[in-house]
């Protein structure tokens, strides 16, 4: 009898287990509702640039700055944080360089997995193809994010570690991500929160983020999104110290 209990058991859980696993969404599924709870195909095809002005703020380290980002299609992307007491952080990619200069390192031209991230990032419009971006993308299971019952999906790269999504399973709106980066300290694990979202034109956008890379905390905030701005070519050039590295 306690065998039979035993063997019942097995077979009801193993059995719960493949209607659980049955029963989540595919991931194109779930990701081709994002594009649609947050406006949908059309909205985002009248977008072609976009110009952000916010916030970036180091929790942990007392230090808070005004950030400006222009991005455009199909894959250009230029952003810039002013910090009072150390100066600028920019980064960039045009589709083929990706580079990073500041103060305390200087200019660098990113390679490897680290130059992947970033063309991967500078994509315009990924959530919209994200067909063309990620080889794979997998639901893994249902969790909880900031009270949210979330399915949990994981996206491949064509080049470059996965990526983990949590999207809220009544809004389908984005909530949380993970991912490890490469950097020139090694690799970085690090986990952002999405929150606030509105519209901007037809197009939902979150205004924040709050992201944790070990023991700091950078929360970015949005204050503007100008759309289809008029976006000098020239803004999404390298700077001359990293074009300099890159003729080397």
């Amino acid at each position: 009898m306690i065998r039979r209990k035993f063997s019942l058991g097995l077979a009801l859980a193993f059995a719960g287990a493949l209607f659980a696993a049955d029963d989540l969404p595919k991931a194109e599924t779930i990701l081709d509702r994002y594009v649609e709870a947050t406006g949908g195909k059309a909205a985002y095809s009248k977008v072609h640039a976009i110009m952000v002005n916010g916030t970036t703020e180091f929790k942990t380290m007392g230090m808070k700055g005004k950030m400006t980002v222009y991005t455009a299609e199909p894959d250009k992307t230029y952003t810039e944080i002013e910090l009072p007491g150390i100066g600028k952080i920019q980064e960039g990619s045009n589709g083929d360089v990706a580079w990073g200069m500041s103060a305390m390192q200087g200019p660098r031209v990113k390679e490897g997995d680290e130059r992947a991230e970033a063309l991967l990032h500078g994509k315009f419009n990924a959530e919209v193809n994200w067909r063309d971006v990620f080889k794979s993308a997998e639901t893994t299971g249902v969790e909880t994010v900031d009270g949210k019952t979330c399915y949990k999906v994981v996206l491949t790269p064509k080049s470059g570690p996965p990526i983990t999504r949590w999207f809220d399973k009544d809004s389908g709106l984005l909530m949380k991500q993970s991912m490890t980066s490469k950097t020139p300290m090694g690799e970085i694990q690090s986990e952002s929160i999405y929150s606030d979202y509105r519209k901007e034109g037809d197009v939902l956008v979150s205004h924040k983020q709050v992201t944790h890379v070990a023991t700091m905390e950078l929360v970015t905030s949005i204050d503007s999104v100008q759309t289809n701005p008029e976006i000098p070519k020239e803004k999404f050039d390298p700077p001359a110290e990293v074009k300099a590295l890159i003729k080397k």
